[in-house]
């Protein structure tokens, strides 16, 4: 069974995330700079084996490149009264992500089309990026928008664009085995709660539990990093790895709030964990399940395609479904709770707790093992023993180091109890074993010549 230190303890965690999310909260974060090296700083003081990397601007990435560090030192918005009406100093999202710097003057009518707001959310500042555009623009409340009076108003934004580096975190816990169980989150959102700081949190929470652990079957790999050409940067650096050793991933994000749980799919969508993460779920109450179609986080590249690694996505509100999503709504007081990080960390932990005490069944033989001569398959069929042979194959059927016991009961629809009985049965006439070694297993005997 799995066991844990004292020095992490389960009761107050909720309280914990809460306030490190609330120290992180003014940290102005974007895909690279110095907001997300503040950032991993402040979680390495929590955990100390996370190591930082650079990666430097014009590097190719699959498909992609590094883009250039984006440094942002001020923002303002002044009327034609002098008065500053709009100041990245009160609220992060007031500036377009990557701006160009800009110090010229414009009239209102002018100025709009570098205006953004939300009509139907009039109080609600919006997050809006033009990182590989080049653009400049204010965000603030639509209710402010139309408050502006008609006349001249002052653009300043400090801001350049260096050859730089993008950055990212890692924390590699080893186990007793390679196999890996991959945990992802994103560090680059300036001032946003459940979509951005819920993640690094309880991330932070899974690492300091699975530090704490004395007998870790997997390694764990914790990837911190910039949404999108964070995690293509840190797949095509480490493909070959990630391809051979992960075995089941969770993406953390929106996992902060009270809402409803989610759960997005691989794209195989038939994974071990997808399997899991289901049956741990499933008497959440308004569970919400979507298919790798309804993906919109770094999930895409992990599950991509060539990629094609073992990852789910279990939220609370998902992305994009709840009305704060992007906005200055999302934040600390009214949207994430210490209740509800707590419970998307202890969603993510039973499933880790499955993982880690469930083992998997695998057939011993290439084919299927003739039975009879071991008295497993009877001379004279009738219903009953024909059902009962059926199932014994069935079992042997799914023992391919991809299914655990609870996985074949539900897939032959029947009581667990039943199907332990003739995994034990099988195993007492060397038919199957029970392991936790990778899922690429093959038959225990050797390739027939």
């Amino acid at each position: 069974m799995i066991t844990e230190e004292s020095a992490t303890h389960e009761s107050g965690e909720g309280a914990f995330m809460h306030s490190l999310a609330r120290r992180l909260w003014p940290i102005h974060r974007s895909i690279t700079g110095d907001g997300v090296r503040t950032t991993l700083a402040t979680l390495k003081e929590y955990v100390p084996d996370l190591v930082i990397h650079e990666v430097p601007t014009g590097r190719h990435v699959f498909d992609w490149t590094i883009p250039q560090e984006w440094v942002i030192r001020s923002a303002k918005l002044i009327d034609p009264d002098g008065n500053t009406v709009v100041d990245i100093a009160d609220n992060n999202l007031h500036v377009v992500g990557y701006s160009t710097p800009i110090n010229d003057e414009f009239s209102l009518d002018e100025l709009q089309e570098h205006l953004h707001s939300i009509p139907e959310q009039p109080d609600a500042i919006p997050f809006v990026t033009s990182y590989y555009h080049r653009n400049w623009g204010f965000c603030l409340s639509h209710r402010q928008r139309e408050s502006l009076k008609p006349g001249t108003y002052r653009a300043v934004i400090d801001s350049k664009h260096i050859q730089g580096s993008l950055t990212y975190g890692e924390v590699i816990l080893p186990g007793r085995v390679k196999d890996e169980i991959f945990l992802s989150t994103y560090v680059c959102h300036p001032s946003l709660a459940n979509n951005e700081l819920s993640g690094p949190v309880v991330a932070i929470a899974l690492a300091r539990w699975l530090t704490a652990l004395t007998n870790r079957h997997y390694t764990y790999r914790i990837v911190f990093l910039p949404e999108s050409i964070g995690a293509i940067t840190y797949t095509s650096q480490h493909l070959a790895e990630l391809k051979r050793n992960v075995v089941a991933g969770f993406q953390l994000t929106c996992i902060g709030d009270d809402r409803a749980f989610t759960y997005l799919a691989s794209r195989n969508g038939n994974h071990r964990i997808d399997r899991i993460v289901k049956r741990v779920l499933k008497d959440r109450p308004n569970l919400r399940q979507y298919s790798y179609l309804q993906r919109g986080s770094d999930e895409r590249t992990y599950s991509s395609a060539g990629v094609d690694l073992p990852v789910v996505s279990i939220m609370r509100s998902r992305y994009g479904d709840y009305p704060e999503y992007h906005t200055s709504l999302d934040d600390l007081d009214a949207v994430v709770t210490p209740s509800g990080l707590q419970g998307g960390l202890d969603a993510v932990r039973e499933c880790i707790r499955v993982l880690e005490e469930s083992p998997v069944l695998l057939t011993a033989n290439y084919g299927e093992p003739q039975l009879g001569p071991r008295g497993l398959y009877h001379t004279m069929l009738n219903k009953h023993t024909s059902d009962e042979v059926m199932l014994r194959t069935n079992i042997l059927a799914y023992a391919d180091g991809q299914h655990d016991l609870a996985d074949i009961a539900e897939l032959c629809g029947t009581d667990a109890a039943l199907i332990e009985t003739m995994v034990l049965e099988l195993e007492n006439h060397s038919l199957i074993s029970r392991t936790k070694q990778s899922n690429h297993l093959k038959p225990g005997k050797p390739l027939p010549e």
